[in-house]
């Protein structure tokens, strides 16, 4: 599955807020059709590191690369056109517009025939069907369960090649972050769409990607297969065993 040009990969980037370092020379690799998962613990740098693809903060140096082109600088807007998609940290869906209108914005990103919105829209309302249900009601007023499900859905109406999804677990119940771990497991067995997996739930991230990095300080210190890293001792000491779960 990683033979070849991998469609996101990122080298030697470092990255700042203000006098702060907090990427420090990382390199990581998403290949097409993987779900690649980044764990490590809270302040570590993973959020950031997902939001320096989006120029958020930008890179001091190293290179940012996407299906082979250099993205490193290209501005944020420009990076939809590239069906690069984020449910970011927070949701941050819009609460005084509908479901319906939500996913509207994403499929608007896409620039997707009718047809195509059509169906995509049908593909999110199958995955959760609880949007379904709640297409007329306002985004602020759905719970946190379903305002991550939209959040999710929203990036999947872009018609992404690459999904970013930044902690989709944290503060929701297990049997609201089971139905969307298991909705990102069929897009990509069904769809082969690739993700990129920043969690705080390194046992559902681990288990769900078919590899992992650890991140320590904006620096990457282990990667490896999901179960692979699953059974390392020094990963279920840190996170499955106590330990904790940062962001």
């Amino acid at each position: 599955m990683t033979a070849g040009t991998p469609l996101l990969a990122i080298h030697g980037l470092t990255a700042a807020y203000g006098k702060i370092i907090a990427l420090k020379g990382v390199d990581l690799e998403v290949h097409a059709g993987e779900i690649v998962a980044l764990i490590g613990a809270n302040g570590a740098g993973k959020s950031t590191l997902m939001m320096s693809v989006f120029g958020r903060p930008r890179a001091r140096s190293g290179r940012i690369e996407f299906d082979g082109h250099d993205i490193t600088h290209t501005p944020t807007h420009h990076l939809a056109r590239l069906r690069i998609a984020q449910s970011p940290e927070g949701r941050r869906i819009f609460p005084r517009m509908t479901v319906a209108e939500n996913l509207q914005m994403g499929a608007d990103a896409a620039q997707a025939s009718e047809a195509d919105r059509a169906a995509d829209l049908e593909r999110v309302l199958t995955l959760f069907p609880r949007l379904r249900e709640r297409l007329t009601q306002r985004g602020g007023t759905l719970s946190g369960g379903e305002q991550q499900m939209l959040a999710i859905g929203r990036a999947l109406m872009m018609r992404p090649r690459l999904l970013m999804l930044d902690e989709p677990s944290l503060g929701l119940a297990p049997l609201i972050t089971r139905q969307i771990f298991d909705a990102i497991r069929t897009l990509n067995r069904q769809d082969g769409l690739t993700v990129l997996i920043v969690e705080q739930n390194a046992n559902h991230a681990l288990r769900l990607a078919h590899r992992g990095y650890v991140m320590v300080n904006g620096l990457i210190t282990l990667s490896g297969g999901g179960t692979e890293l699953l059974q390392r001792p020094e990963i279920r000491a840190a996170y499955l065993e106590g330990g904790r779960h940062g962001t």
